[in-house]
């Protein structure tokens, strides 16, 4: 597979489970994990992804994760792009496939 990744970190916000109008459970979480270097005060810098879950993950998700909890994330990149004011904007998310906690 082409577009993979995998994320391993620390949840930094409450989940939300939610309800599209076809639904389809989904969640989104945001999934904080250290960078590989020191900044110039000597601690490690964090980076921050956002991860959407569908269905059974994010059901199972939301009730057992809470803010703290260590989580694996393997899944693909998903970009796009929209217009405001003439700025173009960027997104970037993880779409997770398997989590584990």
């Amino acid at each position: 597979m082409l577009n993979s990744c995998v994320i391993v970190g620390r949840v930094a916000e409450p989940l939300e489970l939610k309800t599209t109008s076809k639904g389809n459970p989904v969640a989104h979480m945001i999934v904080e994990s250290d960078k590989s270097f020191r900044n110039e005060d000597g601690t490690l810098g964090k980076d921050r992804f956002k991860v959407t879950l569908w269905r059974g993950i994010a059901e199972e998700c939301a009730e057992a994760l809470h803010v703290g909890s260590l989580v694996a994330v393997k899944g693909r990149m998903q970009s796009d792009m929209y217009e405001k004011n003439d700025v173009q904007y960027y997104n970037c998310e993880v779409i997770a496939e398997r989590v584990a906690y």
